[in-house]
């Protein structure tokens, strides 16, 4: 018999009366255990030694036993009982003290220098046996495939209206402020929205034909163009280009800050405001539907949410500059 047909033969019922046959060792204690007539487990029975080939169990003295074959089917027919349970059942509570799973998350560079390495160090202390892994954020249309095909998890980025497809959490704001060089002539002299318009731009290499950032969606709204004539994919290499330039890079205060204090600092860098109003800049963690009920990704959630929630707070003061506040 091909296997094909072998497997259409078999119902769950089947297995779990063949389980119960092995451990009881009786068609009546068998029957009486699952609630079944006598004659209707002796036809079980009897389609279980002609699927197998073998009598399974055979009398000796005043009882039964399973013959050397049912005994082999005792172990595998019990693991799948026991995956069939665990399948229907609800999912056990996450033990990061224990776990193995493998988190994937996709994240916007843009984000404060200090942000991830916060979630990394706070999961592999907490779940010391689960791997991470951080993927570039990548077009909006592939994100959304990849948390709906779950070859991530987790995305994390600034939108100015996210996805209504995917389950979403704020995590925190940001202002919006000019990073340029202390040589910039608008450090020193200030600049209206003319002269902000007018300067040389630096802005991140569209991530797929068509895109637009949230400075650049903005300005569409208000009618207003800049004159972008730098564009980078590696965003934190942007703050030393503007160290070594006149070039304006526009974007949250918390990601220019890290650049200007602490052991990411540059020399000559000035944080201004920018004289275009900018509503604030607002990041979130996405994620699908498909993930929304396990306890393994509520909990990945909470860890991003808790380090979002620890991040140093920006300073009050409009001008910056390396040194001095």
């Amino acid at each position: 018999m091909k296997k094909a047909q072998l497997f259409n033969k078999i119902d769950f019922q089947l297995i779990r009366t063949l389980h119960t046959l092995l451990i009881e060792r009786s068609v009546s204690k068998t029957a009486l255990r699952l609630c079944q007539q006598q004659p209707a487990v002796s036809v079980a029975l009897k389609r279980l030694r002609e699927l197998t080939g073998d009598p399974i169990l055979v009398r000796s003295g005043t009882g039964m036993v399973p013959t050397d074959v049912g005994l082999q089917m005792l172990g595998p027919v019990t693991q799948i009982l026991q995956s069939a349970e665990s399948l229907f059942s609800p999912e056990r509570p996450f033990d990061p003290a224990h776990a193995c799973e493998t988190f994937r998350v996709a994240a916007s560079d843009t984000l404060d220098p200090l942000f991830l390495p916060s979630v990394m160090t706070r999961i592999k202390s907490l779940a010391p046996g689960c791997r991470v892994e951080v993927h570039a954020l990548s077009a909006q249309a592939q994100y959304a495939v990849d948390l709906g095909h779950g070859l991530i998890d987790l995305v994390i980025g600034n939108w100015t209206l996210p996805s209504e497809d995917l389950h979403c959490t704020q995590l925190f704001e940001d202002d919006v402020m000019c990073l340029v060089s202390s040589k910039h002539t608008a450090v020193r002299r200030g600049w209206a929205q003319a002269d902000w318009l007018a300067c040389e731009h630096i802005a991140p290499t569209p991530a797929y034909p068509g895109w637009r950032g949230v400075i650049d969606e903005h300005l569409d709204q208000l009618g207003l163009v800049r004159n972008i004539s730098a564009r980078c994919a590696h965003f934190g290499l942007m703050p030393r280009m503007v160290s070594s330039s006149l070039l304006v890079l526009t974007t949250g205060r918390q990601y220019c800050q890290r650049f200007l204090q602490g052991p990411e600092a540059l020399d000559g860098l000035v944080l201004l405001p920018c004289p275009v109003p900018f509503p604030k800049m607002v990041y979130y963690q996405l994620w699908h539907d498909r993930s929304h009920g396990s306890s393994a990704a509520r909990w990945l959630r909470e860890q991003v949410k808790t380090s979002a929630s620890l991040l140093p707070k920006p300073q009050a003061s409009y001008l910056y500059q390396q040194g001095q506040q």
